[in-house]
């Protein structure tokens, strides 16, 4: 990614910069030379060893998420909307707000010429050729959406180079790659809503960063987390003078543009009495406290300390009572519902308080200091207390956390050292996603490369040596942690070697990641709210 070519004409030069300009504006429009006014020879090459990569991923592995995807084209095309949300030929039922649903109706159009059988809803577990090469090819058209805000976002910041280079980070980040570009889903489509709307709040339209979010909660719902620091900051610094007095006509057209899309988005099932059927879609409450693999949070560590205590109660007598039904729960890696055998019970409720109290913390800060730095640091860490400490926390969505944190990267060597330690420890959490032979070793170079280009750069630029003893110790501890994922990679991939694949053994690696990773982000979380309560904004 490049930024806008600055001037740095002398004032004789002035009148050839000039007469460049005059040449240009009158020699004949052409595509080549609307690629050069846009993107630059480094952005054009980044985004052709993108789109050429991800072709040659189109015969990698993929998920369930795949024929989830393809059954809702199936769905959208071949039943009238008021089927949508009640059809059940297939599990992989539709549970994305409407918006997303009509992205799907309008993929499926052409899919129903390229190959019917993709629409078909009796087609279950389809997966020729044709369907592959479409499906895979829709993420990587619809992923411009992000690489357009990444470049709008280089124009006008404050240190083109730096921000060039977390643009390219971005865009060819693990986590996409893993998720969308292998995994299957549309993950770089919707962080480029989001990030559309941030730079939206960055040059001031706030109006328009409120709408774009909206939309954006009508194509996945997960981003509801990030809602709190939109509200308080579209309220703060939008819908209210620097006295604190409401400004009634802004407030007003906010309020009127969200109702409006949010009326677009859900008004058709309303009309129809749908509503309450869609929202059960939307929010299974059923499903247990932990994810089949533990996402690396809070939880995951509280889990696993559960399991430490069984067994410190199975060997010695500490006087501690066992649950019984806890004592095969949270070691069978299964979704369902999470029974602690020694630790209390943690029901949704506790995950609910424990979430707003973080995040009241980070609001409060909002609210007196409603300046976008602030913005994007408080929505960072709503994203991130949600991701901690939330319920049925899935691993993909530590990227509401790596994608706004990227935006803070390059601010000092603090921000940048918490951002390496979220990133590397995120990324790695995504890897048991991808457990295939030829896959595995593909996710682990490309992430290599992708640190030691993108991330060791910014390195050498932000680098600040330690100002005392103590901060030399805790530097020391930090880079040892990150030097132990090595280690790590080593363990999860001999173990089922060691073992003979045994079934009783096989979810110890998983569990072995989940709270090494948890660890690193759990860490990187402190250091985060340390920052942002501490510093001026």
């Amino acid at each position: 990614m490049s930024a806008v070519k600055q001037s740095h004409s002398l004032p004789a030069d002035e009148q050839d910069d000039s007469q460049k300009h005059a040449l240009k504006s009158t020699s004949p429009w052409t595509f080549s030379n609307f690629l050069g006014d846009v993107l630059s020879h480094s952005d054009i090459d980044i985004l052709l060893f993108s789109t050429v990569f991800k072709f040659l991923l189109f015969p990698a592995y993929h998920s369930t998420d795949f024929e989830v995807h393809r059954n809702w084209l199936a769905i959208t095309h071949s039943l009238p909307i008021s089927q949508w949300y009640y059809d059940t030929t297939s599990e992989w039922t539709l549970d994305y707000p409407p918006f997303f649903a009509y992205f799907e109706k309008l993929m499926s159009i052409p899919a129903s010429f390229i190959d019917p059988k993709i629409v078909d809803l009796q087609s279950l577990q389809y997966d020729a050729w044709t369907v592959i090469v479409y499906q895979r090819l829709t993420v990587i058209i619809s992923e411009l959406v992000l690489g357009a805000a990444l470049l709008r976002f280089i124009r006008d910041s404050v240190d083109p180079s730096r921000q060039r280079i977390l643009s390219a980070s971005l865009f060819l980040h693990p986590g996409f790659l893993i998720i969308d570009h292998i995994h299957f889903q549309y993950n770089g489509f919707m962080f480029g809503i989001l990030l559309w709307s941030i730079l939206m709040a960055r040059e001031g339209r706030k109006l328009a960063s409120g709408i774009l979010f909206a939309v954006l909660l009508n194509f996945k719902h997960i981003y509801m987390y990030l809602a709190p620091a939109y509200f308080v900051y579209l309220l703060r610094s939008y819908c209210m003078s620097p006295a604190g007095a409401i400004i009634p006509t802004r407030f007003i057209s906010l309020a009127n543009s969200v109702l409006l899309v949010f009326l677009a988005s859900l008004g058709p099932f309303m009309l129809m009495g749908q509503l309450p059927q869609l929202l059960s879609r939307l929010f299974p409450f059923t499903r247990g406290l932990n994810h089949a693999y533990w996402a690396p949070n809070a939880w995951a560590l509280v889990t696993a300390a559960d399991r430490l205590l069984l067994q410190l109660v199975k060997h010695l007598d500490v006087g501690l009572a066992v649950n019984e039904p806890g004592v095969a729960s949270t070691s069978r890696g299964l979704v369902g519902d999470t029974v602690f055998a020694v630790i209390p019970n943690i029901k949704p409720v506790h995950t609910f308080i424990v979430t707003i109290i973080f995040q009241m913390v980070y609001l409060i800060k909002l609210w007196r200091a409603p300046t976008y730095k602030s913005f994007v640091a408080a929505l960072t860490l709503c994203g991130y207390a949600s991701y901690m400490f939330g319920w049925h926390v899935h691993e993909k969505a530590v990227l509401l956390v790596l994608v706004p944190l990227t935006l803070m990267a390059s601010e000092n060597y603090a921000y940048y050292k918490t951002f390496v330690i979220a990133s590397i420890a995120g990324i790695f959490s995504l890897f048991p996603l991808i457990f295939t032979p030829a896959e595995t070793l593909l996710k682990v170079v490309y992430s290599l490369i992708w640190g030691g280009t993108l991330l060791y750069p910014l390195h050498k630029q932000l680098y600040e040596f330690p100002s005392s003893l103590s901060w030399v110790m805790l530097e020391s501890f930090e880079n040892a942690y990150l030097y132990g994922f090595a280690l790590l990679q080593v363990v999860v991939t001999l173990f089922p070697l060691m073992t003979g694949g045994n079934p009783d053994t096989e979810f110890l690696p998983l569990m072995a990641t989940s709270v090494y990773c948890a660890v690193g982000l759990l860490w990187s979380f402190i250091r985060l709210s340390t920052l942002y309560i501490t510093q001026q904004y």
